[in-house]
């Protein structure tokens, strides 16, 4: 009797690496809640903070540039871009949290309401006055990521976005409660790092990260 040949292992899913980008700095960083109000460029410093992404992904093989639609996000992507020899592909699904009557609040100002521990301590359960929850916003943000992840299987991703969005993402990521999503620190010009597989949860490489070089990120 022949020996049956043995299996062949089963093959191993494509794992994607998607680079979370937050914007750089604009001259109302920490001061209001721009939110999607258009017209918001970088600052100097922004400026400065978008190159030096670009310069941190050099050597890392950049499959597709996406960004929020909101002019401070597409800036801080094109360095990224040229140097990849990309184009900036606009995806709505990074694009801010929608603050509803918030838009353009001073944030001292809203420091001093009543429903600004809400958002602080009980995110879950708020929505912004004619605006977006913090539940709709994760939602969108991981429904984008998981789409684009698909898209650009095996490959690497830049997505250029906004703080509460990618802390949300993060959060998601790590099984972390959205209640608990304002503990994570989402930088300026910062990097956080995820890695998604097929029929496996996602991994966090990396949160925050705004030094070091970035080449030698790989999906474990």
């Amino acid at each position: 009797m022949t020996a049956a040949a043995p299996s062949a292992p089963p093959s191993k899913a494509r794992g994607t690496l998607l680079l979370l980008v937050r914007h750089g700095e604009t001259p109302t960083t920490g001061m209001v809640l721009p939110g999607r109000a258009p017209g918001l460029h970088l600052s100097d410093r922004g400026r400065a903070q978008a190159e030096r992404v670009a310069e941190r992904l050099v050597g890392l093989p950049v499959d597709a540039v996406y960004s929020s639609p909101l002019e401070r996000t597409c800036e801080t992507a094109q360095p990224t871009a040229a140097s990849a020899g990309l184009d900036v592909r606009k995806d709505a699904g990074l694009i801010e949290c929608d603050f509803g009557e918030w838009t353009g609040a001073a944030l001292a100002e809203l420091a001093g309401l009543p429903e600004w521990q809400k958002v602080q301590h009980n995110p879950s359960a708020f929505r912004f006055p004619n605006g977006e929850s913090f539940t709709q916003m994760q939602a969108r943000i991981v429904g984008a990521l998981e789409v684009l992840g698909a898209a650009h299987a095996g490959g690497v991703v830049v997505c250029f976005s906004h703080a509460d969005p990618i802390k949300a993402a993060v959060a998601h990521a790590l099984g972390t409660p959205l209640d608990l999503f304002q503990r994570i620190v989402i930088s300026p010009g910062s990097v956080s790092a995820i890695s998604y597989s097929d029929g496996q949860a996602p991994a966090v490489l990396m949160v925050n990260s705004t030094s070091e070089p970035l080449s030698g990120l790989r999906v474990p």
